[in-house]
């Protein structure tokens, strides 16, 4: 099979599928070996599930030759990031303190792809206990410039996705764990609405901002997967309903954007910055109203980090109580737990407070725009021995307050290719919106997306 099979949409592959010119078999162990040869110059995946991927695909093609399609994701193989359970195959979370660690039962969204046919090929990096592209087996790299990280932490999805060796991928997001390594390796990636996706049998990280999303090489593949895994679960009291339905076709013209400019203007070097600025202008013809806005001036990541950090804290307590606490690859995140316990409760109960005020806020700034758009990322993708130094906050030199904001709030965002360098490397365009309109986002992505021919390209390996 060759490599431009692979690059298929899942749309693409899925009406393959149905109408027989390919089979489930044939494609995930094309998909299994792309993986394996790749893998090793990228260090994407973390266990291969390649038992399980066969069993899975032959069961899914008796059912496709028996007219039987669950749902358009039938047959296709994905990969899931390592935070995740699965029933007796290592769930590791990028950490050396829990090398191979197993679970006897599948985290809710690995149960609701296998309802829906897919086929898990393997297990995806996460950076170390969901920070940074760093793992117990090196830096996940980005398949553009393997000199250069995929970003972290969702990084293998984000890479394994670029590369091909996948047809889709899961990611988490705390503080920018999907938008970033979308961004850096060109594939499109959606952060739902705190809630919409069940994060049972996934690692805890911050049990208040911790979301999960699809990364794809598409719009409308973001759709397809977004639509199976989103919706309510007993198992997780978080996970709530909404109406859900892309409907591509339905115009944008007229809608008004709300562009964060100081963000736009983070962009130092003049090529990313002239691509930006052609984004903007493709919006607008497209027939969009642009109008500059600035978030109001709250400690966007302050508030994020000082959440996140206590609540890991929390979550990691008996681990930092213990000598394994020295195996972990960042000893910062040590540190930053032991200052998180040292700060008073009240002090963490005024900051949610903050963020009840802020969500107010983003009620009201989302009733006067239907999203607001910045750069996913202000730079490409970095070299590896320079986002390997650790830092309180890896992302700040790169983003301004988007990422905070929009996480420590909940809501929305789509990232979409929106240009190359000259040295070939990926820049992302975000579209946040308001709560549970996933719909809306992607719509606005696709519009984008369908103008130009950036989802096309793909890089050389």
């Amino acid at each position: 099979m060759n490599e431009k099979t692979l690059y298929k949409s899942v749309a693409e592959l899925s009406r393959m599928i149905r109408a027989k010119q390919i089979s489930p078999v044939e494609l995930t162990s094309a998909y299994l070996k792309r993986a394996q040869a790749l893998d090793p110059q990228l260090f994407a995946v973390v266990t291969f599930t390649e038992e399980l991927a066969i069993a899975q695909a032959k069961q899914a093609e008796r059912e496709v030759m028996k007219g039987k399609f669950r749902s358009p994701l039938h047959g296709i193989p994905w990969g899931v990031k390592d935070l995740f359970a699965t029933a007796g195959i290592p769930t590791q979370w990028g950490s050396p303190v829990y090398r191979n660690q197993i679970f006897d039962y599948d985290a809710t969204i690995v149960r609701k792809l296998h309802d829906a046919g897919a086929v898990l090929i393997g297990k995806l990096a996460s950076g170390e206990l969901a920070s940074g592209a760093r793992w117990f087996r090196g830096t996940t790299r980005c398949p553009w410039d393997s000199l250069r990280s995929s970003s972290g932490s969702s990084a293998g999805p984000g890479a394994a996705t670029a590369a091909g060796m996948v047809g889709f991928s899961i990611g988490t997001e705390t503080l920018g764990s999907i938008m970033s390594p979308s961004g850096v390796n060109g594939v499109v990636g959606l952060r739902p609405t705190y809630g919409r996706v069940s994060r049972h049998g996934a690692m805890v990280l911050s049990w208040t901002m911790d979301k999960v999303g699809p990364m794809c090489r598409s719009v409308e593949d973001c759709a397809l997967v977004f639509d199976v895994i989103a919706g309510s679960d007993p198992l997780d009291p978080t996970a709530v309903d909404a109406l859900f339905r892309f409907s591509p076709q339905v115009s944008i013209k007229g809608r008004k954007i709300g562009v964060l400019r100081d963000e736009f203007n983070f962009a130092s070097d003049a090529e990313v910055a002239v691509a930006f600025r052609n984004a903007l202008e493709k919006l607008e013809s497209l027939g969009l109203i642009l109008e500059d806005v600035q978030l109001d001036n709250y400690a966007y990541q302050d508030i994020a980090r000082y959440t996140i950090n206590i609540e890991a804290a929390s979550v990691f307590e008996s681990l930092w109580k213990t000598d394994n606490i020295d195996m972990m690859i960042n000893k910062q995140r040590a540190v930053d737990w032991s200052a998180a316990r040292m700060l008073p409760a009240v002090d963490y109960l005024k900051m949610q407070r903050l963020r009840t005020e802020i969500s107010d806020y983003a009620s009201a700034l989302f009733k006067k725009y239907s999203a607001l758009v910045a750069p996913t990322l202000s730079a490409p993708a970095g070299l590896v021995e320079v986002v390997e130094i650790p830092t309180a906050n890896p992302l700040g030199s790169l983003t301004g307050g988007s990422f905070a904001f929009g996480n420590i709030v909940g809501v929305p965002a789509v990232s979409v290719p929106c240009g190359f360098t000259s040295t070939n490397l990926p820049l992302g365009l975000q579209f946040i919106g308001p709560a549970f309109d996933e719909s809306g986002m992607l719509r606005l992505a696709h519009a984008y997306e369908q103008a130009n021919n950036w989802y096309e390209r793909h890089p050389r390996l």
